[in-house]
């Protein structure tokens, strides 16, 4: 169950990182607004998301 939990908290991570850059790259090249606010939502949430596993992946490795 650890296992899942310590794969799970990387793919996510890895998720947040790749959105984060995404949303560097449009900004860098001056592209629309909205689309930034998409991907910092979506960064947000993802980030929920890896906390969220992450204190999972804790919990139950007691």
């Amino acid at each position: 169950m650890s296992t899942l939990f310590t794969i799970l908290a990387i793919a996510f991570m890895i998720a947040v990182a790749v959105v984060l850059v995404m949303g560097l790259r449009n900004m860098m090249v001056g592209g629309p607004g909205n689309t930034s606010q998409k991907l910092m939502r979506a960064r947000v949430m993802l980030q929920a998301i890896a906390v969220a596993v992450i204190v999972g992946a804790i919990y139950f490795s007691r």
